[in-house]
């Protein structure tokens, strides 16, 4: 199989893009990949450091706030469909995949002209612009939560969930005791996104002091950007701060909570592995969507949404201990999660793939 993946931007496109190219490589070890993504964000390093054969091609995201700005995102996305154009003809694909980020809409289109099968995965509850306007061309849109099913046409929608849960799943937890946590005591992660957030850190470090001297323990992830505004919290034995950790997903799967925002890459996460939640959507995305993301998962009983506005240490610390003090609702949460997620999510895009290249 000769495979094209678009994605770019962040990480809730990337790591489900490489996790379906990981899928593909095991079913079908003799395939070819060609990543396209941005020149200026995370996934130029990140790809070829993997050993993918990557393209990056200029693009930005609509301005929504100066629409004269958008005449240079115009610019650049005829420009880019040229190249997308060019890069498709010379690698000849079977398939093209886009994960998400606004490059895939003009290489997307680019395979639409060029009349090369579409394959496409979004991953939020509410679909982004790039994908709504490929979502006309695609030949299947594989979604990661069931209520997108109705936010694109019926003959070509299947529910997969996201990729990411399957590469999840199979991943081996990271006990407390290797954190210093004693084993036998309840673990809450704190987290705001791998950078932190700018908006959060001052209740964050509002919050910790309420960990102090609890039954449960607690490790608050500042990101990297905002540690060292932590430095001179005074902090008791069951709290631990870090700014970053690489194998986050091995940690949370001996973890008990987790109070988060509500990104795609989250979502898969806890529910692939079943873990309750206090999410606190950011306000500051395209069409509110980690919010839609988190109602989602509340409206199965999966999780608690507390909202940036309505943070705040006694709300945080009261919202835990109650979870922690009525274990059999605390119970019913992680089987709700459970239910939520996919375990087999790449597996069954790789399947979706395979019948369009059929």
């Amino acid at each position: 199989m000769k495979v094209v993946v678009v994605a770019g931007g962040t990480g809730g496109h990337i790591y489900p893009a490489i996790a379906i190219i990981n899928k593909i490589k095991e079913k079908e070890p003799d395939s070819e990949f060609l990543y396209i993504g941005t020149d200026d964000r995370m996934e130029k390093d990140l790809i070829p450091k993997m050993g993918i054969p990557f393209v990056g091609i200029p693009m930005s995201g609509l301005n929504r706030k100066n629409v004269f700005k958008n005449f240079k995102v115009l610019s650049l996305f005829l420009k880019a469909v040229k190249k997308a154009k060019e890069e498709l003809k010379k690698f000849q694909p079977d398939l093209v995949i886009g994960a998400g980020g606004y490059i895939t809409a003009p290489v997307l289109y680019a395979a639409h002209k060029c009349h090369i099968p579409i394959l496409i995965h979004e991953q939020n509850s509410i679909p982004g612009l790039s994908n709504k306007f490929i979502g006309k061309f695609a030949d299947k849109i594989c979604v990661s939560l069931p209520n997108s099913l109705e936010l694109f046409p019926k003959e070509k929608v299947v529910y997969t969930g996201n990729p990411r849960s399957e590469e999840i799943i199979s991943v081996p937890k990271k006990g407390k005791e290797e954190l210093g946590f004693d084993s036998n005591k309840k673990l809450v992660v704190v987290v705001m996104g791998s950078l932190g957030s700018i908006t959060m850190t001052e209740k964050i470090k509002e919050l910790i002091p309420g960990f102090n001297n609890k039954a449960y323990q607690a490790l608050v992830i500042t990101g990297k950007n905002y540690y060292d505004l932590y430095k001179d919290l005074e902090i008791s034995e069951n709290v631990k701060i870090v700014p970053f950790l690489e194998d986050l997903i091995r940690v949370l799967k001996d973890s008990d909570l987790i109070v988060s925002r509500a990104g795609a890459s989250t979502i898969a996460e806890i529910t692939a592995i079943g873990l309750p939640a206090i999410l606190v959507p950011s306000p500051y995305v395209t069409n509110n969507h980690q919010y839609k993301n988190a109602k989602e998962l509340e409206d199965a009983g999966a999780c608690r949404i507390v909202t940036e506005e309505d943070f705040s240490k006694d709300k945080i610390i009261r919202e835990i201990d109650k979870m922690f003090d009525d274990m059999d609702g605390y119970q019913k949460m992680v089987e709700n999660s459970r239910k939520l997620g996919i375990s087999d999510s790449s597996t069954r895009i790789y399947e979706e793939a395979k019948k369009i290249i059929r």
